[in-house]
């Protein structure tokens, strides 16, 4: 029996809107957003920004840590662009090999790897919520499509957007990817 996975990438931060490196930061304003319906289990990341966006879905979400955020090191609280400036050729290695953690942090390869065992870890026959980061949906997508690491930098997930997955352990396919029904 097939499990129904939804994936909600939390609300706006300010790391979100100026495209930097998030630390544990708040949502912006405050969440209007319609709850996922029969839910039998709920994970969420450890950071505030998962806490705040559950909350606001109605949902009571365990605290899962490999729904945390990608670990960026040393570049955490600072723009994409004020790192290309600063870091050139650390920014260019980090985004053309998905293996390198430049910032001290982890790789698109270790984020892949830990977002695998997570879905290989979910019951069959559930529906389940989690409730993330935009990296975490993107490895989510790159795991199931079966895709190569690189195709990480060609997904775009927006703030509260959901991800649908059917599926089990070792067999889960993308149903669908919705932007538009959430709003903030």
């Amino acid at each position: 029996m097939s499990a129904t996975l939804t994936v909600v990438s939390h609300g706006a931060t300010a790391a979100t809107r100026m495209a930097a490196f998030p630390r544990d930061e708040p949502v912006e304003r405050s969440l209007d957003v319609a709850g996922p319906g029969r839910v039998d289990s709920a994970s969420r990341g450890p950071e505030t920004r998962c806490a705040q966006t559950a909350a606001a879905l109605g949902i009571t979400a365990e605290i899962d840590d490999r729904l945390r955020d990608c670990d960026y090191g040393r570049w955490r609280g600072r723009t994409l662009d004020e790192v290309a400036g600063a870091e050139p050729e650390e920014v260019a290695r980090w985004l053309t090999d998905p293996k390198a953690a430049p910032h001290g942090g982890e790789s698109i390869v270790d984020l892949l790897t830990r977002v695998a065992d997570w879905l290989d870890d979910l019951q069959p026959g559930r529906r389940i919520v989690a409730v993330t980061h935009p990296a975490v949906v993107k490895a989510m997508i790159v795991t199931t499509l079966g895709a190569d690491p690189p195709a990480f930098w060609r997904i775009d997930v927006a703030p509260l957007s959901r991800t649908v997955f059917r599926g089990g352990p070792h067999r889960w396919n993308l149903r669908w990817i919705s932007a538009s029904e959430l709003t903030e």
